[in-house]
């Protein structure tokens, strides 16, 4: 069964950190862009970063530059999202979903993207 689970949400202050977690199951990630996008109450759905699996090559909304990094881990076929310096701004449900390759190297659109996972909100509050 092919199966993605994001983890590592939560509450945290604005200038805290969280990183966030997609792990897959059923299938290997090594032939599939990962994506995280957000979604936020009032807001349109963003792409916030994706990683091309198979070689780390990356993409970033500016928005996020220089405070988020995405990465992987191919033996644990885990996509990771480190958040720091976080804003009210980014709070959101974020979600991780898998692209085919074949898209790569545009990484920003929802209809894209074949499997999603459930989501795990991010909430950045004083």
């Amino acid at each position: 069964q092919v199966q993605l689970v994001e983890s590592g949400g939560g509450l945290v202050h604005p200038g805290g950190s969280l990183r966030l977690s997609c792990a897959a199951s059923g299938f290997t990630l090594d032939y599939y862009v990962i994506g995280w996008f957000r979604h936020a109450p009032g807001k349109e759905r963003e792409g916030v970063s994706c990683i091309s699996v198979s070689d780390g090559s990356t993409y970033y909304r500016d928005s996020v530059k220089g405070r988020f990094t995405i990465s992987r881990d191919n033996a644990k076929n885990t996509v990771y999202l480190q958040m720091n310096s976080l804003k009210p701004e980014d709070t959101a449900v974020y979600y991780c979903g898998s692209m085919p390759l074949r898209f790569w190297p545009g990484c920003s659109e929802w209809e894209d993207y074949d499997y999603w996972g459930q989501g795990t909100q991010v909430t950045v509050s004083s």
